[in-house]
């Protein structure tokens, strides 16, 4: 049987990046998905529509902002209402605003914690009514090896992504006794459609840096969430597993 057979998963920011590779191998592993997008409906309602076509399970597309407390409830109800349960929740949705901090605008830091951090909460507490009914669910937040280490020139997103860790960690803490199971994920450097577009003489200096000598890809990252969403990781909460090719090492 598929590791994520028949379960139900939200996974935010879900139409391209890391959030599409997620949304791809939770359908392979047998899950039904719902994943949330900003903008570009036609986009998002294409993939939708292939991925139903390519995998045969149940598929939504919900146009609905995880920075907003009211639209995460929107987006949560509608899969219920579908659905009739979430298993699965996945705080992918995040976006970058470098910039030291002498030359970054509090409007670049306002938008990269609300987008990373507080849309983790909004999402995280518009499904705990469904998961605490169940007495069971899995939520997986997605941070960075920045958010371990920091890095010049991203205080704001090192901020969120630190954020995430003891979020997550409390929030295991709080609902353990209900076998409701809170973990994060730290990537590392993960190849995208964004790298593809940067300097391939930088992108090599960064690779050399790893001691796998590669970057790593969309599905490295989902095959992470595949176990934290699973039985397999059922002894599992408040943990975080850095996806990084060792460059945490």
């Amino acid at each position: 049987m598929a590791l994520l057979q028949d379960k139900v998963a939200i996974i935010t920011g879900g139409s391209r990046g890391i959030g599409k590779g997620i949304v791809e191998r939770f359908l392979e592993e047998g899950a039904d998905v719902a994943f949330t997008y900003v903008s570009s409906p036609e986009k998002a309602n294409t993939l939708a529509n292939e991925l139903i076509l390519r995998t045969g399970r149940k598929v939504l597309a919900i146009q609905s902002d995880a920075g907003s407390l009211d639209q995460a409830q929107v987006a949560v109800d509608k899969v219920v209402g579908a659905w009739g349960r979430v298993d699965v929740l996945v705080n992918n949705a995040g976006i970058t605003r470098d910039q030291l901090l002498m030359r970054m605008s509090e409007a670049d830091w306002d938008a990269v914690i609300n987008t990373n951090l507080k849309s983790v909460f909004n999402m995280t507490k518009a499904v705990l009514r469904t998961m605490l009914k169940q007495r069971s669910g899995s939520i997986i937040n997605m941070s960075s090896v920045v958010g371990v280490q920091g890095n010049a020139g991203q205080a704001n997103y090192a901020a969120s992504k630190a954020g995430i860790l003891g979020f997550t960690k409390s929030i295991a803490k709080e609902l353990g006794s209900r076998n409701i199971r809170s973990n994060s994920i730290a990537p590392g450097f993960i190849e995208t459609e964004m790298t593809a577009a940067l300097d391939p003489k930088v992108v090599e200096g960064w690779r050399e840096g790893i001691p796998l000598k590669r970057g790593g890809t969309p599905y490295d990252v989902a095959n992470a969430c595949v176990f934290l969403g699973s039985d397999l990781s059922a002894y599992i909460t408040g943990q975080t597993l850095s996806v990084c090719g060792g460059m945490l090492t």
